[in-house]
């Protein structure tokens, strides 16, 4: 199926909101405040949700998505569902003619992704990921700085941080019984059907491995998205060699993705390092983050990435950057520009065009970098084995990598978890995972225990179609 509408300068186009949380009430939002694109429809299995964000635009609600992408007023949709449900509803807008905005991550898997990546070329449709940092002008110029003018030397290596506080989830003794208002069995489409036992259905999704990617796929990304596409310019598509270190400490909830978790990728270039944490300096300072230096002389932002150098380090997080010399002095500051606005312009850009290699974040370019994302929460649930656990603890101290980053960020790791009475003994731990980026499966000794997790099953009748 090819493109099949083309658009006049004038005319509008119609948006299809999927998902009317918070993040789909703030592309709404966007999409609204651009001229030449309004919102006409919403769809969300939470009836209520969807008929009041519906409200404010004069739109339709909806509770099935699918009937949203059969309405004949949508030309694009825009997925803010839970994760589990991005790529399935990306590739049935496909399908139907649609052009797709999806948020980040991308994927709830890898297998999946790649579905998407083939759709959008079978179908010859537009795909932009909703990693808006990619439209900001700032990224230009910083790019140019490290790399053209090379104004702080050779990269050695790169570190992205998310580290913000947050809450346990609560555990009931009892299941959650959904609310009335909301159509549960769209609510899981293709995830598993099984009882929840945190206290939220809403936004807590993020942290059960049915229906969320944990904070690496959720803050996670943008910041590897980031050094994906300043520090290796893209250059990198995924790493070759994994290793994790995780766990859920400190908290007695019914959570399941990692509160704190630390890698290390490995590629043909320059190693990078991720290193989160969801929790406080300790248990008598709830509000204040956990800061990591890893060596350096400056510290890094909480949410953000470090850029190390031969001579300074780029500091980059949402908003601003700034480049500082070996002694931690400014040597130059960069400054966003109305990042949300402009990627949605991009993308209602490349509608109208039908051409899709204008996109700042295409299809392929989302897949790779919420890959960095899958592949570290792989390493986690790999280490759960008794086997893959003891080979983890024999290579992690074994890893070097430059200005040997990695055995002083567990250095901190460990200092982080003693007010909580843990340490780096108590997480679990990958073996060294060796990953082929040309075939996107693991590789080697380990390569089964980590290979199941790149495709989950799906449940009826939300079947997930391969695309070949």
């Amino acid at each position: 199926m090819g493109a099949e509408k083309s658009y006049s300068p004038n005319e509008t186009i119609g948006i299809g909101v999927i998902g009317a949380g918070g993040r789909g009430g703030e592309l709404s939002r966007a999409f609204a405040a651009i001229r030449g694109a309004k919102v006409v429809a919403v769809a969300d299995p939470d009836s209520k949700r969807a008929g009041d964000l519906a409200g404010k635009y004069d739109a339709t609600a909806y509770s099935d998505l699918r009937k949203l992408i059969e309405d004949p007023q949508v030309d694009a949709v825009a997925i803010a569902t839970c994760n589990h449900w991005h790529c399935l509803a990306a590739i049935m807008a496909m399908q139907a003619g649609k052009d797709v905005y999806v948020e980040k991550p991308l994927s709830h898997s890898q297998w999946e992704g790649r579905q998407v990546v083939e759709a959008a070329a079978k179908y010859e449709r537009i795909v932009q990921v909703g990693t808006q940092q990619r439209s900001d002008p700032m990224q230009a110029e910083i790019k140019a700085f490290l790399h053209e003018e090379q104004a702080l030397g050779p990269i050695q290596y790169a570190q992205a941080n998310r580290l913000g506080v947050r809450q346990p989830i609560g555990r009931r003794e009892q299941p959650l019984a959904p609310p009335s208002n909301i159509a549960y069995d769209l609510w899981l489409g293709p995830a598993a059907e099984q009882p929840i036992f945190r206290d939220s259905l809403h936004y807590d999704w993020h942290w059960d491995w049915n229906t969320g990617n944990g904070e690496m796929g959720n803050w996670g990304v943008h910041v590897l998205d980031d050094v994906r596409n300043v520090a290796y310019r893209d250059s990198v598509t995924t790493p070759r060699r994994i290793l994790a270190a995780g766990g859920r400490v400190a908290w007695d909830d019914a959570g399941q993705t990692p509160n704190v978790h630390y890698a290390l990728f490995e590629t043909d270039s320059f190693p990078t390092l991720i290193a989160l944490s969801n929790l406080s300096a300790g248990p008598k300072a709830p509000k204040k983050n956990w800061q990591t230096q890893a060596g350096r002389p400056v510290e890094g932002p909480d949410t953000g990435y470090v850029v190390a150098c031969e001579g300074g380090y780029y500091l980059g997080q949402r908003g601003r950057g700034k480049a500082v010399d070996k002694q931690g002095k400014t040597i130059r500051e960069f400054k966003a520009g109305d990042m949300v606005r402009l990627h949605v312009q991009n993308f209602l850009d490349a509608v109208r065009s039908q051409d899709p290699s204008g996109l700042n974040a295409d299809a392929e370019t989302g897949h790779h970098s919420t890959g960095w994302c899958n592949l570290a929460n792989i390493g986690f649930l790999a280490g759960k084995s008794e086997s893959s656990a003891a080979a983890g603890q024999a290579a992690l101290r074994e890893v070097q990598t430059a200005g040997d980053v990695w055995p002083l960020l567990l250095e901190e790791v460990d200092q982080q978890l003693q007010p909580f009475g843990r340490s780096l003994a108590d997480l679990q731990i990958s073996p060294m995972l060796e990953h082929n980026p040309e075939t996107e499966r693991f590789e080697g000794e380990h390569a089964d225990s980590a290979n199941r997790f790149l495709k989950r099953t799906y449940r009826a009748p939300y079947a997930f179609p391969e695309i070949v």
